[in-house]
């Protein structure tokens, strides 16, 4: 399932018998269609005539339209750039942009993966990465097990949750397989039937059903059954490897998504909750690490196809119309007027957190106390979990009257 053009939000790679170039696409200029379409009807020009003996290319390019084969340097190296940094102005190569992306994954790791000095000699921790198949937990693990997999005290082990979405599941778990292949890491799956929940394709065909039934989930999208149906496959999981940590591969649009997500609701505990987890644990749960938490999701693209790493390019479809689509539609439309904007919301939240945790602890007060629910013995901040209750709903709208 190795797909070897580029698509996507990052770059269109231009090919010919003399030249390899890149071109990339940024701001508004992934919105444009019209824009897209003149991209791809030249390079096919330039192919056609790049291949006909004696025909010139004719090269008048229309008005305000990029020069397709004018490519940027890389401002570490002089080579052709296949990115543009927008909040810092670089502009790099393949190769300074995966050091780019090694040294902030390094860091982050060596500040949230806390691993002691002196263990037992059979004492080991587990790091479950959970992944699926897309390109972000592909880069997530690749990093992960480069960057430890020779360490003796260290067991990798990647992990799947099969939603059961049928046509879009089956090829990510494709990939997710092959990567680990490459790498020599076990992967583990669980469906969400084994969980006792039912298939996303199940609960989507029900959804009007459910909503009409139960006021509390008018509104709501697949989005929000599948999210808490996943969590508690990772959970699931972590305790099935007896996992020391879990990994998630998080980005920076993503965390720059949640927090404001968060803030528009003013939900301060699920802001205090927010991974990593290594100074704030979260009382019955596997400590949460999130090593891609500062890069933005168009540099993991590109990182993962310069890598050639195995990963799915597909959209979720049941994603659209979901509240975190819009919210992340509408923080790119801010980092795109105001460069570094994702970096600002991400850097607020640690801020908040770090305050909240100088209060003396007998000043200090749950909103939602972490309890464990009455039927699953999931933690969760009421008597029955998320889990629970979107269960029952979806089991009351599929029962015949």
């Amino acid at each position: 399932m190795r797909e070897n053009y580029p698509i996507g939000k990052a770059i269109f790679q231009l090919n010919n018998s003399h030249r390899k170039k890149w071109l990339l696409l940024e701001g508004s200029a992934l919105n444009n269609c019209k824009l897209l379409f003149q991209i791809i009807f030249l390079n096919w020009l330039l192919l056609i005539c790049d291949s006909a003996d004696g025909i010139k290319p004719f090269r008048r390019p229309a008005p305000n339209m990029p020069d397709v084969l004018d490519v940027p340097s890389c401002d570490a190296c002089g080579h052709d750039a296949i990115l543009h940094q927008i909040y810092s102005g670089r502009t790099l190569c393949g190769e300074h942009l995966a050091k780019s992306v090694r040294k902030r994954v390094s860091k982050s790791l060596r500040k949230q993966l806390e691993l002691p000095r002196q263990k037992k000699e059979d004492e080991k921790t587990t790091i479950l990465v959970a992944i699926s198949g897309g390109k972000d937990s592909a880069v997530l693990l690749s990093f992960i097990h480069h960057l430890l997999h020779k360490r003796r005290d260290v067991v990798i082990v990647a992990g799947v949750v099969d939603e059961g979405i049928d046509g879009y599941r089956s090829p990510s778990m494709d990939c997710a397989q092959e990567l680990c292949d490459e790498l020599g890491v076990k992967l583990e799956r669980v469906s969400y039937s084994e969980l006792g929940f039912e298939e996303m394709d199940v609960v989507v065909e029900h959804l009007p059903n459910i909503q009409s039934r139960n006021p509390v989930a008018k509104g709501m999208a697949p989005c929000s059954f599948c999210g808490v149906f996943r969590r508690q496959g990772i959970i699931h999981l972590a305790k099935r490897v007896n996992a020391s940590v879990v990994a998630l591969g998080h980005n920076l649009d993503d965390m720059a998504q949640s927090v404001l997500m968060n803030m528009q609701k003013a939900d301060l505990d699920r802001t205090l909750r927010l991974a990593p987890h290594t100074s704030t644990p979260l009382a019955g749960m596997t400590p949460r690490i999130v090593p891609l938490r500062w890069v933005p999701e168009r540099e993991i693209h590109a990182y993962a196809m310069y890598k050639n790493l195995p990963f799915f390019h597909g959209d979720c479809p049941y994603a659209k119309g979901a509240l975190r689509q819009r919210h992340r539609d509408f923080v790119a439309s801010m980092e795109e007027d105001v460069p570094g904007s994702m970096h600002g919301l991400l850097h607020s939240a640690d801020r908040i957190k770090e305050l909240y945790a100088q209060i003396p602890n007998e000043n200090v007060t749950d909103i939602s106390p972490i309890r464990e629910c009455i039927r699953c013995g999931s933690i969760t901040s009421a008597d029955v979990c998320k889990a629970c209750e979107m269960m029952d709903w979806v089991r009351d709208s599929t029962n015949p009257q």
